[in-house]
């Protein structure tokens, strides 16, 4: 665009601002900052917009029909705003479609089981009842024979007990000394004690559950607590051909106790699980086409999948809308900017990172000529943090896009500079491998790690709206200022500092090939 094309839009972009606006602190007069603060703060649609992802899309599994449709919900707002968008596949998942599960204990007293059954497991088709079994003591092999006829028809007990369900940090604010150190000792010795009896079955963990349905085992019974209070995190299940189904760290407590001390436990169980076959697995790509430097790009990232327990709230549907959010804004308020400005919304980041991955090695222009990547992926705070990956000079880009941006947003924000590049976690890093600038937004913690993060308790009560809007007007503001940025970020590194125990060059994140198939993943 040229200087007499793009002072008539500053002009008008002016014209937005002459509303009043509540209270902020500008530090610059450029126009379009501020309208982007009245757009993005004062006629937010961050809230419809988190509702419908979470509450009416829901869990967003890779390969199931609900990811799917979200997809098809994300290229149908975007062309609302007047936003292209496209579904870019980068391989293939195995499909599977979730239905309800309900497992009720039955002996020896009746109660309702919080249960869901893991992602791409078989269900059982119809209501199926059985004993549970726990498995034999380590070292004692006619316990072990004993055990193999009991399994078949019925219920293993696949995960090791906690000794309590309530959150550690309160048992070491409240009880005294001695009662902590020998919960800690108690907790340490039964995992070890149920390690020993997995080692004991002389079966490899990863075909476990396979192992089990050859000797007619109706299912498997598993938990993984997360350490606060109704929490357990809900995972997917590799290889197998029964049903595996988490229970809460609760109940897989009370099935497990009634177990071991033979107290008869029998549970029904009606989990309903189909396997689709082979189907494509996408990412939904937007983009708001450069004027004058149309082969250089800012991206906005997110991870769009999420797993099966919940609806991903917080991982990753707080970075989703952030994303959507900030290109909508940047539509309305700066439809015509230098660089191109792309939102990935990827696929599979949950099983490796597998849809960035997919898109650095297949749009390499992009990569090449990438000004800077923004990725969001960790909760619903305020974004507090970011590390420069170890690029020499990107300090002074983030110093100068900061600077301009009002201090209620840009003001909480730590850089550490030059930083060292994250090996993996989030699609950041899918960028950040190839040499090119993929920044990590980090946020305020909201004990994210203990209760949402794939838990079952990751649901839209757990967003902080207020927190959204910042984030979302932060990050469209993040996208103009480096669109517009006279400099091209250079990619120069810093020398990778020294391991403190070997003395040894840290290695730089090295990039590796997408898993493309189920296949591939079950194969890692």
């Amino acid at each position: 665009m040229s200087q007499r094309t793009r002072l008539p839009l500053m002009l008008a972009v002016a014209l937005i601002v002459a509303a009043p606006l509540s209270a902020q602190t500008f530090t610059t007069d450029d126009p379009v900052i501020r309208a982007m603060w009245t757009e993005g703060m004062e006629r937010s649609q961050v809230e419809p917009l988190a509702q419908a992802l979470v509450d009416s899309i829901g869990p967003r599994l890779t390969g199931t029909p609900r990811k799917e449709a979200g997809h098809d919900w994300l290229i149908h707002m975007y062309q609302g705003w007047g936003i292209a968008a496209e579904n870019e596949q980068y391989g293939t998942w195995r499909g599977w479609r979730r239905g309800h599960t309900h497992v009720d204990l039955i002996e020896p007293r009746i109660e309702t089981l919080n249960a869901t059954l893991q992602g791409w497991s078989p269900g059982t088709g119809r209501p199926v009842e059985g004993a549970v079994v726990s498995l034999p003591p380590a070292g004692d092999a006619a316990a072990l024979e004993r055990w193999r006829n009991e399994v078949r028809g019925n219920w293993v007990l696949i995960a090791h007990p906690e000794v309590s369900c309530r959150p550690v940090d309160q048992w070491r604010a409240f009880a005294d000394n001695a009662t902590y150190e020998a919960f800690v000792a108690r907790r340490a010795q039964v995992e070890q004690e149920w390690q020993q009896r997995l080692a004991a079955l002389g079966v490899p963990d990863s075909g476990l559950t396979t192992w089990l349905g050859e000797l007619g085992a109706a299912g498997a019974f598993t938990s993984t607590w997360s350490g606060g209070y109704g929490t357990h995190r809900i995972f997917g299940d590799r290889e197998g051909s029964i049903p595996v189904i988490d229970l809460s760290c609760e109940d897989y407590g009370l099935v497990h106790r009634l177990a071991e001390r033979r107290q008869g436990p029998r549970v029904r169980v009606d989990a309903r699980g189909e396997l689709l076959g082979t189907v494509p697995a996408y990412n939904t790509v937007a983009t708001i086409p450069g004027t004058t430097r149309p082969d250089e790009y800012v991206v906005l990232s997110a991870h769009f999948d999420s797993w099966i327990g919940a609806p991903g709230a917080t991982d990753n549907g707080t970075g989703t809308v952030i994303m959507m959010e900030a290109m909508r804004i940047l539509q309305t308020v700066f439809p015509n900017p230098a660089r191109t400005i792309i939102a990935g919304h990827w696929g599979s980041e949950e099983q490796g990172l597998n849809g960035s991955r997919g898109f650095v090695a297949d749009r390499p222009e992009v990569v090449e000529g990438l000004q800077a990547l923004f990725n969001q992926d960790n909760g619903t705070g305020r974004i507090a943090r970011v590390s420069m990956q170890g690029l020499i000079n990107a300090g002074e880009h983030f110093a100068r896009w900061l600077s301009a941006i009002p201090t209620e947003l840009s003001g909480p924000i730590n850089m550490t500079v030059p930083g060292t590049p994250s090996g993996g976690g989030t699609d950041h890093a899918a960028f950040a491998c190839a040499g090119a600038p993929g920044f990590s937004l980090g946020s305020d913690s909201w004990d994210y790690f203990r209760y949402t993060w794939h838990t079952n308790l990751d649901t839209y009560d757990k967003i902080s709206l207020d927190n959204l809007r910042h984030n979302a007007t932060l990050v469209a503001m993040l996208a103009y200022m480096a669109a517009e940025d006279p400099e091209f970020l250079d990619r120069e590194r810093r020398v990778m500092p020294t391991h403190r125990t070997t003395g040894q060059p840290m290695p730089w994140p090295q990039c590796r090939e997408p898993t493309r198939s189920w296949d591939g993943y079950g194969r890692q």
